[in-house]
């Protein structure tokens, strides 16, 4: 099991390429970031967090571009993996987005992770063009027509949503990137993970995950999966008796947000959850 630090990017934030070198300098394994390509002022969909439309934090409306993030993270590290929590894949072109993450994979040296969501914000969604009721069949035939275009040497998709010709596309990764999802712990989605993903990120509202780690496992077994799923646990603030049972279920990565209002305090607080993680 390893660590990793989540920022909430914004424009008011600390630059990611200031950010990246001391999470790297600290011992942590991997640097995630969200995407909201923009929030529409009117809403009907209800924030899995406060239940209405109304948001937590403004910074939903001042997301960073993941891809760009990601990319000035990697020019200025070596190591940590460059992932995101969440990327939204549907509201990109496929063939465009499956490039530009195959140059940052390139470009890094294969530390790209996809962390992906479904979507809770079914009016930003709207504004692209995906149907509420089939946002999971269009994210499934985007990551099945990224991947043909990442691993054939000539590739080609035909499904509902996305369709092209024989095709040739590089650069290509440099091993498989994996695919996380981002979703509530529950059959259906593990169901979806275990038929298209590589692993579970838990959701900021989940802490016991016990059983849904147990049931995550056996539906990736049912579905004739070798090896086990990545499991991404986004946790608060570490309490070792709870790390050491999540090290027990087979928790891959454990992740930290970091304050990033100032460069400085973000390296003391990077500082401190690295010696009480002893990293």
């Amino acid at each position: 099991m390893d660590f990793g630090i989540v920022q909430f990017t914004s424009d008011r934030g600390v630059l990611p390429q200031v950010l990246a070198p001391l999470i790297e300098q600290a011992g942590f394994a991997s640097y995630y970031v969200p995407e909201h390509g923009h929030i529409p002022t009117r809403r009907e969909a209800a924030h899995p967090g406060t239940g209405d439309s109304s948001l937590p934090d403004d910074r939903y409306l001042r997301t960073l571009d993941p891809w760009t993030t990601l990319a000035a993270a990697a020019a200025v590290t070596e190591r940590i993996r460059l992932a995101t929590a969440v990327a939204l894949p549907v509201q990109s072109d496929p063939i465009t987005l499956a490039k530009t993450i195959a140059t940052l994979d390139h470009l890094s040296g294969g530390r790209v992770t996809l962390g992906v969501g479904f979507g809770w914000n079914l009016d930003e969604l709207a504004d692209h063009g995906v149907p509420a009721g089939r946002r999971r069949t269009m994210l499934r035939e985007y990551l099945e027509a990224m991947r043909a275009l990442w691993t054939d040497e000539e590739a080609s998709y035909r499904g509902e949503f996305v369709e092209f010709g024989s095709s040739w596309a590089w650069p290509k990764p440099v091993s498989i990137v994996p695919v996380l999802v981002g979703a509530a712990g529950n059959e259906k989605n593990f169901r979806w993970i275990a038929r298209s993903a590589d692993g579970w990120i838990t959701t900021p509202r989940e802490d016991d995950i016990e059983g849904s780690v147990v049931l995550l496992h056996r539906i990736w077994r049912d579905a004739g999966r070798e090896g086990a799923p990545q499991i991404v646990v986004l946790d608060g603030k570490p309490v070792p008796e709870r790390l050491d049972a999540w090290r027990g279920l087979g928790v891959s990565t454990v992740l930290y947000g970091v304050p990033d209002d100032s460069a400085e305090r973000a390296a003391g607080y990077l500082a401190r959850l690295a010696g009480k993680l002893d990293l």
